[in-house]
């Protein structure tokens, strides 16, 4: 039986099913080539993969009052990769029950942070929401990229199709 979900609750499991199957495939490699400069926009694997989580621990900042929000995106949280991957669990969760909280007449409610320029901003919550997996999947799409570079022969899929897709 299919799993009926709002718009953020199912973009929220989808990032949570990526998140994992491209740390999954970050596992084939050594600290060493998660870590090598690969001229990508944060450097590296490791790097790319702790904006993802600084990102979305700034915007469940803004959003829910609560949780760490680093100053810069460019923050690298964990040096340690099996440390990144715990967080980036525990962060996917704090995201998968924000979302599940989320009424669809909130999506229009505009939500007023300050970015990390230090300015003051307003945006409806559904576009917050929108640019947050927006986010998420661009650089998902770069980290593909990099594995790739890093002699991953065959990255794992991470279109949303094959998760809403129903397994036989």
């Amino acid at each position: 039986m299919a799993m009926l979900y709002s718009h953020p609750s199912r973009m929220a499991a989808y990032n949570t099913w990526a998140n994992a199957r491209l740390y999954d495939a970050a596992t084939a490699l050594t600290d060493f080539e998660r870590k090598r400069d690969v001229k990508a926009y944060f450097t590296s694997l490791h790097g790319t993969l702790n904006h993802l989580l600084t990102a979305d621990r700034i915007w469940l900042k803004r959003l829910t009052g609560e949780g760490e929000a680093p100053a810069r995106l460019d923050t690298v949280l964990f040096e340690q990769f099996s440390e990144l991957r715990e967080a980036r669990e525990v962060e996917d969760k704090r995201l998968m029950d924000y979302a599940a909280t989320v009424k669809p007449e909130q999506l229009e409610t505009i939500l007023e942070y300050v970015n990390t320029r230090g300015e003051a901003k307003a945006l409806p919550l559904g576009v917050v929401l929108t640019h947050l997996f927006n986010h998420q999947t661009h650089h998902r799409g770069q980290a593909t990229h990099i594995l790739r570079q890093l002699g991953v022969a065959e990255p794992p899929s991470l279109d949303l199709l094959y998760f809403a897709l129903p397994t036989a």
